[in-house]
């Protein structure tokens, strides 16, 4: 039907498709306030200066940029004084049997030390470098950071031979870096 030259059935179907679209932004509008923020993970490196690495028995507080820590399900922390350690526990939990740990579910938060802003990460997001010139008081070892390019650029300036992600890193990359191999 025209009305004055006007396509009156064309208009009423555009003037429909702007109100969907409308009621659809007002929709996801009040969605996006209605959820409630994304809580940013937070952990902590909460030891003192009795603790002692698991695996190396050295004191943890002496190299805080190297410190790593496992909260456990049953309420214990198992700290260790560099990555290397704390993945050598987490392959082999059962070297250490008075720990508790059964299996993976036994294992809360595993916690790294950024290398670069000396903040408490979550290791299993984290990017290790491996190769690199960095010495940890367990010798050479994984260096982390909580961002790919942080870890890239330490490569880059610390002869760093790879960045790997958590799930990378194998018991044996473990062994061949304290010389077991």
């Amino acid at each position: 039907m025209k009305q004055n030259g006007c396509n009156l059935a064309g208009t009423s179907t555009i003037l429909f498709t702007v109100k969907r679209f409308l009621i659809g932004i007002v929709l996801i509008s009040s969605l996006s306030f209605a959820m409630p923020p994304m809580a940013k993970e937070s952990f902590t490196m909460d030891y003192d200066k009795s603790t002692v690495c698991l695996v190396r028995h050295l004191k943890v507080y002496k190299d805080p940029q190297w410190a790593s820590k496992i909260n456990l399900k049953n309420g214990k922390k198992v700290f260790f004084c560099s990555p290397k350690s704390m993945i050598e526990f987490y392959h082999q939990p059962g070297k250490w049997f008075d720990v508790g740990v059964k299996s993976e579910a036994d294992l809360v938060d595993i916690v790294v030390t950024d290398y670069s802003t000396m903040k408490p990460i979550n290791a299993r997001k984290a990017y290790y470098v491996y190769g690199s010139r960095a010495i940890s008081p367990a010798g050479d070892d994984l260096v982390p950071f909580a961002k790919e390019e942080d870890a890239k650029n330490f490569a880059k300036r610390y002869s760093g031979k790879r960045v790997l992600k958590f799930n990378e890193i194998k018991s044996s990359l473990i062994r061949l870096i304290n010389g077991r191999i």
